[in-house]
């Protein structure tokens, strides 16, 4: 079917048509590209931070006397379970293990003394000495009086081992222990020790009950009549 040209002509003058000379034009065409391409922009900026590798920041180390006060309260906050992983991790292999190591003996108490340069603390059975004492000063002072009397209080740290009698008697064991390993830290320390009588070994022990008595030597009262 052919169509002449003036049929079309008529059909095309029926439409109405923009006039391109308008003298405010849409702006939709002017707004859309702005905001895709500042979201372009975001997202390839964001994903070159994201390509980018971070680094984890090293935690700060604590250096001087901040730092040695803020691991020395750690330690005294250790207890229990704790408490016994360290002195484990400060004696590899157990006490037999060690190098600097004396037994002393007092009534029937038996103690495993060894010495590790520190700050002067005092375990016990893998306990504070204060706690395992139960904070009597004697006690306490039985335990550093080796060390005082050379000025090595606050040079060694004492790690003990102690089994039998009671706390009296652990307290005076573990003082002749230390002595004992202070003298083979350095044969120089045996006058000091000495002269304060601590390398002497106290054989006095309570004497046994007897039969018919009522204590060692305690006799029932005699009556005549």
């Amino acid at each position: 079917m052919a169509l002449s040209v003036s049929s079309l002509a008529s059909a095309f003058s029926h439409l109405s048509l923009p006039s391109t000379s308008a003298p405010n034009p849409l702006p939709l065409l002017r707004l859309l590209p702005s905001p895709r391409r500042a979201a372009r922009l975001v997202l390839s900026a964001s994903a070159a931070d994201a390509a980018e590798p971070v680094e984890p920041e090293e935690p700060a180390v604590d250096e001087g006397p901040e730092g040695v006060l803020a691991v020395e309260a750690e330690e005294d906050t250790l207890s229990g379970l704790a408490l016994r992983k360290y002195v484990k991790q400060r004696l590899p292999g157990g006490f037999a293990a060690q190098r600097i190591t004396a037994t002393g003996r007092r009534k029937t108490a038996s103690a495993r003394v060894v010495l590790q340069e520190g700050t002067g603390k005092v375990f016990i059975n893998f306990r504070d000495a204060k706690e395992y004492l139960q904070g009597n000063p004697m006690w306490m002072e039985y335990c550093k009086v080796p060390l005082s009397t050379l000025g090595f209080e606050n040079n060694y740290d004492v790690f003990v081992k102690v089994q039998g009698g009671g706390l009296s008697g652990q307290a005076q064991a573990i003082c002749l222990g230390v002595a004992r390993v202070l003298l083979k830290i350095s044969p120089a320390n045996r006058v000091p020790l000495r002269q304060e009588g601590l390398l002497t070994r106290d054989t006095r022990i309570v004497e046994r009950k007897k039969a018919g008595l009522r204590k060692a030597r305690k006799r029932p009262q005699f009556s005549k009549r």
